[in-house]
């Protein structure tokens, strides 16, 4: 390892440098020696969360957990999301016990609010279907002064509870609120009532809609509209229509604060058979939409809603219907739009939101469309599109965008562009984890490249990892299907 170091070394230098290593290993070499090199330098917080980052995306979890030790030592201020990262990090490796320890020992370090670790470990723990030390975990922290806030972490106790059908302990947390010194928000309403509409409590919804209107849809938010939708397609599924319509009426009053001009508008005498519940919905959303005041937020919860649930048609409605009255689709309806097209395959309708330019794409679109597209077989044409990132300003491609696309072109068999495209990334300092480099060996060997399978096994080797037996297997393979072309064209020698 060979690099130059300055005369004067600060932590945002050694941040840069650490940064710009290809392996991380290396980085971490260079961040223990700047104390030695330097007696009277001393590790910040932010050079020690770049470390713990580059470590943690790479999937070296020891070296993580021995710099995180050491930050402790060192005392150094540091932020939160240093703490969200390697909680995450621990998860995905399915260290669950581990982030809890992490979580658990927050306190021993100088860490002043630590809010979003406790949501993030809360919220992690709940996904194990633990509630008990969900529970225990909520009752230890949520008065401690570096939790600023609680509503957060009790609308994901009420989500956890409401997804295996216990809608009835969330609504005693959510009533135990005020208790708590917080006041619900829009999320703890769209929560709450999804949980009880999906449990058939439709008269605790009922009353939990008469509750918003008082509390949050007092000035008439558009944003709301999600949250009455929830109710009144759930009344229409239970044959309820005539009281769907009813508090629609209510709705588009109290709650969108409606003039009667455009009330009296609607015409909703076809809802009222109710024979055809899907056609219902469609007219009430259609009335929720057009009855309500126009504005941005009205329209973006409810495309954006409607997406989600892969109804991509009525989607494709409300968007008409807000260009017509001057609103521009945001970048995240659009985000919404791509990826339920490409869950229904529609690979053409994908690419052509960022063929046709109607929207600057940011990341999330761009790796929405490489992972359509690459599912589709065409992960050559996806590379195309890394190409177009590049040229635009503030798009940079990150660790996701790369490893859609190295898997694409190995699952199509297009081992030696994935080289290509790896090594791209390495040079970004994103680092892929040991399947990917697997799974690339193979498939060079498999095209009898032994020279590029044993460069990228090398890397791997020097990263740490352990390759799979089956790449020694490939190799071997490959070496001794080599020895024998040379065998039998040195033996077709000697008989001439």
């Amino acid at each position: 390892m060979s690099i130059r170091w300055p005369r004067f070394l600060t932590p945002t230098h050694l941040s840069q440098i650490i940064s710009t290593q290809k392996n991380p290993l290396t980085a971490l070499q260079i961040f223990n020696q700047a104390q030695q090199k330097y007696p009277n330098y001393r590790h910040n917080g932010p050079v020690y969360a770049t470390m713990i980052n580059i470590l943690g995306n790479s999937g070296r979890i020891l070296e993580m957990k021995q710099v995180i030790d050491q930050m402790k030592g060192d005392s150094c201020e540091c932020k939160d999301s240093v703490f969200v990262g390697a909680i995450r990090t621990f998860a995905s490796a399915g260290m669950v016990n581990e982030a809890v320890s992490l979580f658990n020992s927050i306190p021993q370090f100088n860490c002043v609010n630590f809010t979003e670790s406790f949501n993030t470990i809360l919220g992690i723990v709940l996904k194990e279907s633990n509630f008990k030390a969900a529970h225990k975990l909520f009752l230890d922290n949520c008065w401690r002064l570096e939790v600023k806030s609680r509503v957060k972490s009790l609308n994901l106790l009420m989500e956890g509870l409401c997804q295996f059908k216990k809608s009835d302990l969330a609504l005693n947390i959510f009533q135990e609120m005020d208790f708590q010194g917080c006041y619900p928000d829009r999320e703890s309403y769209r929560i709450l009532m999804k949980g009880l509409c999906d449990d058939g409590r439709l008269d605790e919804a009922i009353h939990l809609l008469y509750s918003m209107f008082w509390r949050i849809s007092q000035k008439g938010s558009g944003e709301d509209i999600v949250i009455y939708r929830i109710l009144l397609d759930a009344l229409c599924d239970n044959g309820k229509v005539e009281e769907a319509l009813g508090i629609l009426g209510k709705v588009l009053r109290k709650g969108l604060k409606a003039p009667n001009s455009r009330r009296q508008r609607l015409d909703l005498s076809k809802c009222r058979g109710g024979e055809d519940s899907e056609a219902t919905k469609r007219l009430i959303n259609e009335a929720l939409i057009g009855g309500g005041v126009p504005s941005m937020g009205s329209y973006s919860a409810m495309a954006i809603d409607l997406y989600g649930e892969g109804r991509v048609d009525e989607g494709e409605k409300v968007l008409d219907e807000m260009r017509k009255r001057g609103f521009w689709p945001s970048l995240s309806m659009y985000e919404a739009k791509a990826e339920a097209l490409s869950k229904k395959g529609r690979v053409s309708e994908v690419v052509k939101i960022i063929e046709e330019g109607i929207c600057v794409p940011s990341v999330r679109l761009y790796n929405i469309v490489l992972k359509c597209v690459c599912n589709a077989g065409d992960s050559e044409v996806a590379v195309g599109y890394l190409k177009k990132m590049a040229k635009q300003v503030g798009c940079v491609a990150d660790k996701e965008t790369y490893s859609i696309l190295v898997n694409g072109l190995c699952k199509d068999g297009k081992f030696v562009e994935a080289s290509g495209v790896l090594e791209e990334m390495l040079i970004k300092s994103h680092w892929p984890g040991a399947e990917t480099y697997n799974i690339l060996v193979k498939g060079l060997c498999s095209m009898g490249r032994q020279y590029e399978a044993v460069i990228w096994l090398e890397e791997m080797v020097s990263q740490g990892m352990l390759p799979d037996i089956s790449i020694w297997n490939s190799l071997v393979a490959c070496m001794c299907c080599k020895m024998s072309d040379i065998d039998f064209w040195y033996e077709g020698g000697l008989t001439l």
